[in-house]
C-alpha cells in the first residue's frame, strides 16, 4: 500500500547502522557510514533502489558541515534543473560553482537530458583537489535491484568507499517486477521471473564478488545500503536482512528511509 501525501509530509529522512543484532539510529547518513569530515573520500554508489537519492543526501550533508563536494558519474545521471548541475564545465567553472553552492554535479551531455562521464583530464584535476567526490557508478533504470552485466559497474580505482544499494520493496515482489538485467538475475539466483524475492536473494547478491561486491577496489570500505525502509514492517525486513548479511561476512550495513517517531522492533 502506498503512503498518503500527509503520511509522507509527516515523516523525515532517517538512517540506522546495524551492529550487535540491532538497528541503531544515526543522526545522519554521514555518521552511519563512518565518514571523516577531514577525509577526502571518493564514494562510488552501485546497485538499484535509490543511488541518486543517496548521492543527493550525502552531498547535502557535506554542504551542511561546510565541506565542498563534487558529484559525478562513470555511467549516466539525469541532469537536474539546478544551477550546480554543470555540463562540460572547465575546472574554473567547477571551482566557482563550489564556492557559490558548496556542491557541484558534473558530466558530459548525452541523449535524454542526461550527463555522462566527464573528461578524464577534468576528473583528474578534481581528484587532485582532495575534496569529497561522489560517483554514481552503475545504472538500473529505476529498478530497486539488479545484477551487473559484464561491463558493469564502472568503479574508479581511487574509490575509498563502495555503497551497494537495494530497495527493501523488492522483498515479496516477483523477479520480473523489480530486477534489472532480469535474465542474468534468473541465472545467478537460480529462480524464474515469476518467483518472489526473498531475504536470502538480497544477501546472495550483496555478498557476491560477481554481483554487489563486483569491482570493489582493494582497501575500499564496502557497505550495503538497504533503502526505502519507510514503515516499521519494512525496517523489520531490513533488520532480518542485516542479520543474514552479518552471517555472510558483510560487516557494514546501513538502513535508510523516511520515518516518524515510532521505533521498530530491534531498534535502539
Amino acid at each position: 500500500m502506498e503512503m498518503s501525501r500527509a503520511e509522507v509530509n509527516g515523516m523525515s529522512a532517517c538512517c540506522w547502522v546495524y551492529r550487535e543484532q540491532k538497528l541503531h539510529r544515526a543522526s545522519s547518513l554521514f555518521e552511519a557510514l563512518g565518514l571523516d569530515e577531514d577525509e577526502p573520500a571518493v564514494i562510488s554508489v552501485v546497485g538499484g533502489g535509490g543511488k541518486t537519492t543517496t548521492l543527493h543526501r550525502l552531498a547535502d550533508e557535506y554542504v551542511r558541515v561546510g565541506k565542498k563536494v563534487v558529484a559525478a558519474t562513470t555511467t549516466h545521471i539525469q541532469k537536474e534543473d539546478e544551477p550546480w548541475f554543470l555540463a562540460d564545465p572547465s575546472a574554473e567553472e567547477v571551482k566557482e560553482s563550489l564556492e557559490r553552492y558548496g556542491q557541484t554535479w558534473v558530466g558530459t551531455p548525452v541523449r535524454g537530458g542526461r550527463l555522462g562521464q566527464m573528461e578524464d583530464q577534468l576528473f583528474s584535476q578534481i581528484l587532485s583537489w582532495k575534496i569529497p567526490v561522489l560517483i554514481e557508478a552503475d545504472g538500473a533504470r529505476r529498478h530497486p535491484m539488479k545484477i551487473p552485466a559484464g561491463h558493469e559497474p564502472v568503479i574508479i580505482p581511487q574509490t575509498t568507499h563502495l555503497l551497494n544499494v537495494y530497495g527493501i520493496e523488492t522483498v515479496g515482489k516477483t523477479m520480473e517486477e523489480v530486477c534489472f538485467r532480469l535474465e542474468l538475475a534468473e541465472q545467478f539466483l537460480g529462480k524464474t521471473r515469476s518467483e518472489q524475492i526473498t531475504y536470502g536473494d538480497i544477501v546472495k547478491l550483496a555478498s557476491s564478488e560477481q554481483a554487489g561486491k563486483k569491482g570493489c577496489p582493494d582497501g575500499a570500505k564496502y557497505t550495503v545500503v538497504i533503502n526505502k525502509a519507510d514503515r516499521e514492517s519494512q525496517r523489520q525486513d531490513a533488520l532480518e536482512i542485516c542479520r543474514l548479511l552479518e552471517k555472510a561476512g558483510i560487516k557494514h550495513v546501513v538502513v535508510t528511509g523516511r520515518c516518524g517517531e515510532v521505533s521498530c522492533a530491534g531498534e535502539e
